[in-house]
């Protein structure tokens, strides 16, 4: 049985959040990225944090698992309740279900470390933007946002023109965000996230009583 999310927010682990498409199967090579993704996370002992559902999640949950060295490294999953089921993974150590996005974003963000976000449709973008504007307005630490895959670089070409360029946001509001083409840039970002953590220690920049996290 998964352990507890109550437990787990109180323990200073270093976290990689990875937010990615329910709808993408086995066997899809971004699949298959996420999956060696997870792995080599979980090979750092690392624990990561998914949606907990099919799809890239899945993959995370799967890939992490599969990684493993020691039994330190813990899988994180944060499922929601919909009006269509989803099914969960199977590979889990800490299971919790949410009836609000909003409850489940905060509760991403007091864990999360770092932010890995893969192919996906709606549902991922609102985890950027979500996870983007509270370390802006500083309501949380100071967060990379990795942006996973190719798709991601017409994204931030379409910022750059539009939101940037036009005002609505600064070039500082752009350094929390890093484009990584591959699993092995995205490592190389963790990585150094990870020396940072390490340095410094863990600190939470998040109101816990005013988000509503779960204790």
């Amino acid at each position: 049985m998964p352990g507890k999310l109550s437990s787990e927010l109180e323990k200073p682990h270093f976290r990689v959040a990875i937010f990615g498409s329910a709808r993408i199967k086995m066997g899809d090579e971004r699949y298959r990225m996420v999956y060696s993704l997870a792995k080599k996370i979980a090979g750092m002992g690392m624990d990561i944090v998914t949606g907990g559902g099919p799809g890239l999640m899945d993959a995370a949950s799967r890939g992490h698992h599969a990684g493993r060295k020691n039994n330190h490294a813990h899988s994180i999953g944060l499922t929601i309740r919909l009006p269509t089921e989803q099914r969960d993974s199977f590979h889990l150590d800490v299971k919790k279900d949410f009836s609000r996005f909003s409850e489940r974003l905060d509760n991403f963000m007091a864990l999360s470390s770092v932010v890995v976000v893969t192919p996906g449709g709606i549902g991922t973008l609102l985890e950027i933007f979500y996870t983007w504007q509270l370390v802006q307005v500083k309501h949380i630490c100071n967060t990379p946002i990795i942006l996973l895959g190719k798709l991601w670089r017409d994204f931030l070409t379409w910022i750059k023109k539009w939101p940037l360029k036009k005002g609505f946001i600064n070039s500082e509001d752009l350094s929390f965000i890093f484009f990584a083409e591959n699993i092995n840039q995205a490592m190389s970002i963790i990585d150094k996230a990870h020396m940072t953590f390490l340095k410094r220690g863990r600190k939470t920049c998040l109101n816990v009583k005013k988000y509503g996290i779960v204790t």
